[in-house]
């Protein structure tokens, strides 16, 4: 099979790694991709958002499956493109993809369906927006309700930085259009827990619950990231939370995307907080989590893709998916300044630890290789996400840490408390 991944962090990379061990897998692609990618696929120098120029390629190399790797050409419509020309692809339509390219229509869904969530108003005024944060006690929570890489949520401890907040994206324009209309809610308190689930729009199978760490500094401090850390399986998802999970939580979203039209066909993820022994949905993603991705496909042992093949031809339901019984840690080391602003082209040393045992990965996130040194440099906010693997929890996170404390480049930044919650 000819396979093009679209993107170019590091849930891509993970993706690539995965496809490679594909006994059907004769030759990848992967656009516009980075410098870790490289070493596994041909780079195309083709933008993500570049959904006509993907179309061609696709078209004239007789690709017989696209991956859609991150959020931004789901929400553009790149599926809707590809299937009128009768091409293979992995991902949700437009319509469906709104269930995280607009946070008003995921809440509106979610309060229809019953799905547990925080309870939230939505804003376009200024005024408005204001007189209710006046009603409502801090913490409270202020959404951009589109799409701004992870970085449009902002936690507010008092009523001021909650005024600033608003101010900051609707008249500001902070985050563009994607914040020309916020969602205002409730504080939810408790602990996080990532589900991503493969669904072909009626069939759901839940991959092993994974926690993220959004947050920039040890011990959840900081301003919010794209994520700085994952670790799988999370110790919170039992057998019973994962139950009530895909019961209450992952099929009504489902059925109820098909209802309006718009089945959700692809990668589903649940952002859950669980308080109580009780999960409610902090937000849902039309796509494979980054940097849940780099913990949960290195413990996936069903082949990925016969697994994306039976997606996209609605056949869910005939596949059987094994997991590995190991446990997985990603530690993200960023460039100096993220999430704010960062410089580019440090030269990155100890990439050569990877593949000395099975137990040590590197996925490239924020990479490319130099014109001038040949050398591999940072390139993004986000450069590396080191993943360790281990029969259990602590023997991943010892393994993760020490791959971490290999590399160096200039003004690089990690947490040093990835998975400390598993063991509190």
């Amino acid at each position: 099979m000819k396979v093009l991944i679209v993107g170019s962090g590091g849930r891509e990379h993970t993706l690539a790694w995965k496809l490679v061990q594909s006994p059907s897998m004769t030759k990848l692609y992967c656009a516009p991709g980075n410098a870790g990618i490289a070493a596994l696929a041909e780079c195309v120098p083709l933008a993500a958002a570049d959904i006509s120029g993907l179309r061609a390629f696709v078209q004239e190399q007789s690709i017989d499956l696209t991956i859609v790797g991150p959020e931004g050409p789901l929400a553009a419509g790149i599926v809707d493109d590809f299937r009128k020309h009768k091409l293979r692809i992995f991902g949700p339509h437009k319509a469906a993809a709104r269930i995280e390219s607009s946070k008003a229509f995921s809440k509106d869904l979610m309060v229809r369906l019953g799905i547990p969530t925080a309870e939230s108003k939505t804003f376009t005024a200024v005024a408005a927006a204001l007189d209710y944060l006046e009603r409502r006690e801090a913490p409270i929570v202020v959404k951009a309700d589109g799409l701004a890489q992870g970085k449009g949520v902002v936690i507010a401890h008092s009523r001021a930085e909650a005024r600033d907040a608003v101010l900051a994206m609707l008249e500001g324009r902070a985050f563009g259009e994607a914040g020309s209309r916020i969602v205002i809610e409730e504080f939810l308190d408790g602990e996080e827990m990532t589900v991503m689930a493969f669904t072909d729009g009626k069939t759901v199978i839940p991959m092993i619950p994974a926690q993220d760490h959004k947050r920039l500094r040890d011990g959840d401090t900081g301003p919010n990231t794209g994520g700085m850390g994952a670790y799988a399986p999370a110790p919170l998802g039992t057998g019973k939370m994962m139950e009530r999970v895909r019961r209450n939580i992952l099929e009504p979203a489902l059925e109820g995307l098909s209802q309006l039209g718009s089945p959700f066909q692809g990668v589903l993820y649940a952002g859950l907080m669980v308080s109580g022994g009780e999960p409610r949905v902090l937000e849902f993603n039309a796509r494979l989590g980054d940097p849940e991705t780099q913990v949960v496909l290195p413990l996936l042992k069903t082949d990925l893709v016969e697994l994306l093949l039976a997606v996209t031809e609605h056949r869910l339901d005939q596949a059987t998916v094994e997991w590995h019984g190991r446990a997985a840690v990603c530690v993200v080391v960023a460039a100096e300044g993220y999430p704010g602003a960062i410089q580019t082209g440090m030269p990155i040393h100890g990439l050569e630890q990877e593949g000395s045992e099975d137990d040590l990965m590197i996925f490239h996130a924020g990479t490319a290789r130099s014109s001038s040194s040949d050398a591999i440099v940072t390139a993004g906010g986000r450069v590396l996400g080191i993943t360790g693997i281990g029969e259990d929890l602590a023997a991943a996170r010892t393994r993760a840490y020490a791959g971490v404390k290999g590399i160096q480049f200039e003004g690089m930044q990690y947490r040093n408390d990835i998975g400390s919650r598993a063991f509190a």
